[in-house]
């Protein structure tokens, strides 16, 4: 018994200490902007003109989101209606984190992270009320062990933790950003770097990576280094005999939404953030890399979305960047009668599963 479990231990360690597998995938002409001084850069940069912008009774009580206190820890309590036809299986984990089944039976994880951040700022985020989250909806290890590919959209902490990693293991593919690679532990890993608008085949399932509006970084020592945007960010497609889900990741509102629509035409459905813009002194920064839930909105009738899936806000998120853990979600249910949007909704909490 002692010599089998030695086995067991040399082999997970030598495991620990295999090689990734990397490989680059680009299209004929790399789209992803590599600025001079060896930085990526948004596709549009510069000032944002917004088509709309609330300004007033932005967060008005609604009757179908039950809260314990006005706008925090709260149930969405109306109807969920389908109305697409994909034969996609879907269920929100909490925060950016989704876990998909594909119509040919193969497990997609997006933007992954079970806890609070990753290592080495966990250890401070019990300083911040910010920082903390309670633990999202993360599947039991032998759903966990079926997954066939991971993407990620970018490496902040709340949508990539290297602990979750080494728990989803390397029978996945992970898919990222250029860049992103040298920010996995050694494990044997299989990771495709992709560049905007690149593709790659899984079976009968095709993975595009598409342009974001947002930034990158992970690590910040003050006057000596930071690795801000020198690893791409990224948004994903996923395309099943010509029905399409799309992950927006974090992005702000601006052109490449339209671009999109241009190279896929109407999305059978989209999963678009709601949240994370609203900052007291920046909120002009924090909305250039996040959208509102009217800019989301608006996003979801330039991408013709057949059905749009919100996400960001919810009990088993971070406060950053907004007033309480469901105000997007109120602001998005008012902003979309306001503006009469016609783009189906169909608002899920945290652990809700649906088949599309």
């Amino acid at each position: 018994m002692k010599y089998k479990t030695s086995l067991i231990g040399l082999a997970a360690l030598l495991s620990a200490c295999t090689s990734n597998h990397v490989q680059q995938i680009t299209g004929d002409t790399p789209v992803a902007k590599l600025l001079s001084d060896g930085r990526y850069g948004n596709l549009y940069p510069g000032k944002k003109t917004y088509p709309v912008t609330c300004e007033e009774d932005c967060y008005p009580a609604h009757q179908q989101v039950l809260c314990e206190t006005p706008g925090q820890d709260c149930r969405y309590t109306g109807p969920q209606t389908v109305t697409t036809d994909t034969g996609f299986t879907l269920r929100w984990l909490g925060h950016a984190s989704f876990v998909v089944q594909t119509p040919d039976g193969q497990q997609i994880l997006f933007d992954p992270v079970s806890d609070g951040f990753d290592w080495p700022v966990d250890w401070a985020a019990d300083w911040f009320a910010d920082a903390r989250r309670e633990s999202g909806f993360w599947p039991e290890a032998e759903q966990l062990s079926q997954t066939r590919a991971v993407l990620y959209s970018h490496l902040h902490y709340d949508h990539f933790n290297k602990a979750d990693i080494e728990a989803i293991g390397n029978q996945a593919e992970y898919f990222v950003g250029l860049g992103s690679a040298e920010y996995f532990d050694q494990g044997g890993y299989t990771i495709n770097e992709m560049d905007w608008y690149a593709s790659k085949t899984l079976g009968e399932t095709t993975i595009h990576s598409v342009p974001a509006h947002h930034f990158n970084g992970r690590i910040w020592v003050p006057f000596l280094y930071d690795d801000n945007e020198k690893a791409l960010w990224s948004a994903w497609l996923i395309e099943h005999q010509g029905k399409t889900l799309f992950f927006a990741g974090d992005t702000g509102y601006s052109p490449h939404l339209s671009d999109i629509h241009q190279r896929f035409g109407d999305i059978d459905i989209c999963l678009i953030p709601v949240a994370s813009y609203h900052h007291e002194e920046n909120g002009a920064w924090y909305r250039y890399v996040h959208t509102t839930p009217e800019d989301a909105l608006i996003a979801a009738e330039e991408l013709g979305c057949k059905s749009m899936i919100p996400w960001g806000y919810g009990n088993a998120s971070w406060g950053m960047g907004d007033i309480s853990s469901h105000s997007p979600l109120l602001r998005l249910l008012a902003m979309y009668d306001k503006l009469d949007s016609q783009v189906p909704l169909l608002i899920l909490n945290e652990g809700d599963e649906v088949y599309l």
